[in-house]
């Protein structure tokens, strides 16, 4: 009777004895932990070193065959992105530049010094990134510049023919974008950036001389040429 009283713990006993090693034997094996999750931040920012080269084209209404050549420039240049998903983003870039337009063509324009400005380039752009590159992360984008014309200047310099600009005014102007780039990723939040963009861009114009009021266009179509360094957050 004593038997069949404790026969239960016994058994009980000679089980747990008998997985003892068992469970000594996975304690033993390395314990697996869960690989660590890289958090996705929507913000980056950049700055750039920034070529401005224009296309060196434009018209004065009032003289035959004249023509208006612009200044290139190099600034710093600010671009802030929201990614939106891991693929699409939104980039506006923050700069400004400043440029001397001068005459070109027949003798009354040729050497006219028609004045010099500061421009306030705002573009936004929406970019598709590639993401299957590793550490090298190409994209490619679309979108619309509205530049801003501010502290403008005339020549007030007679040219060979005698011609005096007074006054000279670029009026603002909308223009489309498009662009190129890539990020190279040093670590999780440095990178080197090298970005393209080609800004349609054609203001207005109008002025006063000594020989009258004048009016054209100035044929601005740049090229932002940049290369800096990447932060994402």
């Amino acid at each position: 009777m004593r038997f069949v009283k404790f026969a239960p713990a016994l058994v009980a006993a000679f089980v747990g004895f008998a997985a003892a090693p068992a469970v000594a034997a996975d304690l033993s094996k390395p314990v697996y932990k869960a690989p660590v999750v890289d958090m996705f931040n929507p913000w980056m920012i950049r700055l750039r070193a920034l070529g401005v080269v224009t296309r060196n084209s434009g018209v004065v209404d009032q003289v035959a065959g004249s023509g208006l050549t612009t200044s290139d420039a190099i600034v710093p240049e600010l671009d802030i992105t929201y990614f939106f998903t891991r693929n699409w983003a939104a980039e506006l870039i923050l700069g400004v530049t400043k440029h001397h337009v001068t005459g070109t063509g027949v003798a009354a324009t040729d050497g006219l010094d028609v004045g010099k400005a500061w421009l306030l380039p705002p573009t936004l752009t929406l970019q598709y990134h590639f993401t299957d590159f590793g550490a090298f992360k190409p994209y490619i984008g679309a979108g619309v510049n509205y530049t801003v014309f501010f502290s403008q200047t005339a020549g007030n310099t007679a040219n060979a023919a005698g011609v005096i600009i007074t006054r000279s005014h670029l009026h603002n102007s909308f223009a489309p974008a498009v662009q190129v780039g890539f990020d190279y990723m040093i670590d999780r939040h440095w990178g080197i950036n090298v970005d393209v963009k080609k800004l349609w861009l054609r203001p207005s114009w109008d002025g006063d001389s000594n020989v009258g009021p004048l009016t054209g266009k100035v044929n601005l179509d740049p090229w932002l040429i940049g290369a800096g360094v990447t932060y994402k957050f």
